[in-house]
């Protein structure tokens, strides 16, 4: 398998997977009116494919560790459990906090959603595996939270209608921050081995991880679709049928890219170069870049107050100090 050997590359794949995991959302912009619970079976299937498709590729070339399906038929059951897991808790929050978003606005679920995710997941993540400086980390963490924040108070001003904040937006919030800073400790835990058992390579765990939210897409979204928290009306099955192909299209490869980034964090994780901590806070530096999509791309902000794009500067300013925290606080001059 292809395994990075080099911090810099490394730190590569991070930022490569914040890109994709802050990207794969243009996707669903690009099918007006199509419903998320329907777009989420093409999402799905783009995830498998390209979980099968790297691993395949990247996952059995090179000269280190085992072939992919090598890997995956000597990989523990236990291993192969904590990896699922992973897979179903991810899937179960970020649906939950696509309903959040509807219900409340971006400017009330990805502070609350991403920023208690990112905490949660950092302290976790370093609890299980303690890589890197904790006060660079730790400090860069709190400067993306801020940042988290600023970008909320900017989609707050660009509003012209304050939406109100309801308690079920902001429970929904809550329950996917959660749940989204609890995944990752169960991808680590696979990726780590046990001390009776190998650890599998990145893209098996990958792989494991794919199966995880496959299984656990089947009865969540259909629930959602049966009973949207989003108060909207249910969705009719049979309207996935009858969508265009370039609605589906443009599913799979949401489901592709944020695949490709998900790949590229474990493999930067599971080389060891890194610990967990520092791959999972680079990796959801992805609000940052999907805020870039929305002002340079989709111009959400176009015609805006100019206190919305002082708080966007002032964003960019913090996201850019606390990735910088981040990124070098593995490296070994500053871990003594």
């Amino acid at each position: 398998m292809l395994l990075p050997h080099t911090y810099q590359a490394a730190l590569f794949l991070m930022i490569l997977s914040m890109c994709c995991w802050g990207s794969w959302a243009n996707a669903l912009k690009l099918c007006p009116g199509y419903r998320f619970q329907l777009f989420y079976w093409d999402y799905a299937i783009g995830m498998a494919l390209a979980v099968v498709a790297l691993g395949l590729t990247a996952g059995s070339m090179g000269h280190t560790g085992p072939r992919l399906w090598t890997d995956v038929a000597q990989t523990a059951p236990i291993l192969v459990f904590y990896a699922a897991l992973g897979g179903a808790i991810f899937n179960v929050a970020n649906l939950l906090l696509v309903a959040a978003i509807d219900v409340a606005g971006l400017a009330v679920a990805f502070p609350v959603g991403i920023g208690l995710a990112l905490v949660i997941g950092a302290v976790s993540n370093y609890a299980i595996t303690p890589v890197g400086n904790p006060l660079l980390l730790f400090g860069g963490v709190a400067l993306v939270v801020v940042a988290i924040l600023l970008d909320a108070a900017a989609y707050r001003k660009r509003e012209t209608t304050a939406r109100a904040t309801t308690t079920r937006g902001i429970v929904l919030s809550l329950v996917a921050g959660v749940l989204m800073g609890c995944f990752y400790p169960f991808v680590a835990r696979a990726l780590n081995g046990l001390p009776e058992q190998p650890a599998p390579g990145p893209y098996a765990v990958s792989l494991f991880f794919t199966a995880g939210l496959l299984l656990s897409t089947v009865p969540a979204n259909w629930l959602l679709m049966a009973k949207p928290l989003d108060g909207k009306p249910p969705v009719d099955g049979a309207d996935y049928a009858r969508a265009s192909f370039h609605w589906h299209l443009a599913g799979i490869l949401g489901g592709a890219i944020w695949c490709v980034g998900g790949v590229a964090n474990f493999v930067a994780s599971g080389a060891h170069l890194v610990g967990p901590a520092v791959s999972y806070t680079i990796g959801q530096g992805a609000t940052m870049v999907s805020a870039c999509w929305g002002i340079f791309v989709w111009h959400e902000f176009a015609g805006t107050p100019r206190a919305a794009k002082t708080l966007l500067f002032l964003m960019f300013i913090f996201f850019l100090f606390g990735l910088g925290a981040v990124a070098v606080a593995p490296l070994p001059q500053f871990t003594h």
